[in-house]
């Protein structure tokens, strides 16, 4: 049985209208969704050449590197003013900030706790960004040493 042109070109409209449906819900719950997982692809990549035990700011001199080498605009202790009814009243310090869209918190302790993702938290509403990611370098694998938190 033949099928013509027609009915082809109906079936692949009819792909890819679901395939925007799709992207679209993913993005509504985990915006920046391709660029977390880019940035999760690279964090294993250091993780990988390194391995744990390193102190933070070694990791996240690596990992600026990588991304840059991806080709990500990376700022590195971006600073941030909080204030209070109008008033300052302190600072954020952004450990990196990936395509001025995703904030990486990175950390290398024993265990991730909810203090750390309650911090990025803050930091992310005062860098008025909507997604960060937590990173333990501290792990055997890197992919059991992270949360990906939405503001």
């Amino acid at each position: 049985m033949a099928v013509s042109n027609d009915t082809r070109h109906r079936a692949t409209e009819g792909q890819r209208e679901r395939q925007n449906l799709a992207k679209q819900f993913d993005e509504a719950l985990y915006p920046h969704k391709d660029l977390t997982e880019r940035v999760i692809a690279a964090a294993i990549a250091v993780h990988k050449e390194l391995g744990p035990g390193d102190l933070e700011q070694i990791y996240e001199n690596a990992l600026k590197i990588e991304l840059s080498q991806r080709g990500h605009t990376v700022e590195q202790q971006v600073s941030c003013d909080v204030s209070y009814h109008g008033q300052p009243v302190g600072r954020h310090r952004l450990d990196l900030l990936v395509d001025d869209a995703v904030v990486l918190e990175l950390k290398s302790v024993e265990v991730l706790v909810d203090t750390h993702t309650a911090q990025l938290r803050s930091t992310l509403k005062a860098a008025r960004k909507r997604v960060g990611l937590l990173l333990n370098f501290n792990q055997k694998r890197l992919i059991d040493g992270f949360r990906r938190v939405i503001f």
